[in-house]
């Protein structure tokens, strides 16, 4: 039945919970039943799972979103038992062993990190457990958060190689225009590229449950493009919603590269998803095109303005000559020495710091186009 070998699946918060802010286990009954079925057809499954600090304000007695971290971070943990137990009684019922897998972005930031959360999925998977997978809220600071689960789903994919990924929320997917606001809005069944047209349709996050709205799927499923992983963005609670998408049905909106598109390896999707951007460079018209119509390095003389504090090798943000974040690459200067070298050729620099100091701003093999 099934058309995939793996697929992760990941729960958004408003898709988990019920009206009052409930862990509402009916709901992951009925995923769980979906999951059974997909593992007794052939295909393996990982759940990237929202709901913990939800799950959490419901045992602690809060009636709304705490607004400070510590009370986050308290109901993150008292939630986290509650959510994955939900998930591993059920499953076990149907014969399913459970493994839970809690991430922080320090985890995966160094390349032996990222390797090792590799090696713990992919053996779970190997002994017939489902994993299911959150963000360690209750230890995770800003600086190192993934911010939504959207994004932590698009990383798991790609440690884990996923034949699908598959964004469950409380919206159809990606329409044309808001469709609470806009009567003739429209489902996109397909996208085969995020450009800057389609992020402009996306909106904040939709709930108090949840943090992601479109745009951080979008910025997933524009990540995942650059996988080869197909994603669709689709509703949660639409029945047997996991199966269908599995069997290959026109369901929500699917992300799906064109045939023949080129992929990226593993190290530059470590670059572009685990790594934290300690800065952002600008590139003018000409860079631009460059790196996207032929995937250049970025050589200093195409760099128009730099931002942030970074060190050499520091993960930095890529911008385009119009704003929109293309890319993330490691940078061979400091962002001290990129001020000094931007907008000037290699043989100028090689003249004055010398041939040494003459280098890419970010080398093709260090940058993850999106």
């Amino acid at each position: 039945m099934a058309a995939v070998g793996l697929v992760v699946v990941k729960i958004g918060s408003s898709t988990l919970v019920d009206a009052e802010g409930r862990l509402d286990r009916g709901f992951i009954r009925s995923l769980c039943d979906q999951v059974s079925e997909l593992v007794s057809g052939g295909t393996r499954v990982v759940i990237v799972s929202s709901g913990a600090a939800a799950a959490g304000r419901d045992v602690l007695g809060f009636s709304e979103r705490p607004s400070d971290l510590a009370t986050l971070q308290a109901c993150a943990s008292a939630g986290q038992a509650r959510l994955t137990q939900a998930y591993a009684d059920v499953l076990a019922e149907r014969g399913i062993p459970c493994g839970q897998v809690l991430l922080t972005r320090r985890d995966v930031m160094d390349r032996d990190g990222y390797l090792n959360a590799r090696t713990t999925l992919t053996r779970l998977i190997e002994l017939g457990a489902v994993p299911v997978v959150n963000e360690n809220d209750t230890v995770s600071t800003a600086e190192f958060a993934f911010g939504d689960n959207d994004m932590l789903g698009a990383l798991v994919s790609a440690l884990v190689g996923a034949d699908l990924y598959l964004i469950c929320s409380d919206v159809d997917g990606l329409y044309t225009a808001n469709p609470q606001e806009d009567p003739s809005a429209t489902l996109i069944p397909r996208v085969e590229e995020v450009d800057q047209r389609l992020s402009a349709l996306a909106g904040g996050a939709g709930t108090s449950f949840g943090t992601g709205g479109m745009s951080s799927k979008l910025r997933a499923a524009r990540a995942m493009l650059a996988a080869g992983i197909p994603t669709v963005i689709c509703r949660g609670r639409r029945p047997d919603v996991l199966l269908e998408v599995a069997r290959g049905e026109s369901v929500g909106t699917r992300f799906e590269a064109r045939p023949g598109a080129a992929h990226e390896g593993g190290r530059k999707l470590w670059i572009g998803l685990a790594e934290v951007p300690r800065g952002t460079i600008t590139l003018d018209e000409g860079a631009t095109r460059a790196v996207l119509e032929r995937g250049a390095s970025i050589l200093p003389v195409g760099v128009v303005s730099s931002s942030g504090s970074f060190q050499c090798g520091d993960v930095v943000s890529v911008r385009s000559s119009s704003g929109d974040v293309i890319g993330r690459g490691v940078a061979r200067y400091s962002s001290e020495d990129m001020a000094r070298v931007r907008g000037i050729k290699l043989d100028v620099i090689a003249r004055f710091l010398g041939a040494e100091r003459a280098q890419p701003a970010v080398h093709r093999d260090d940058l993850l186009v999106l």
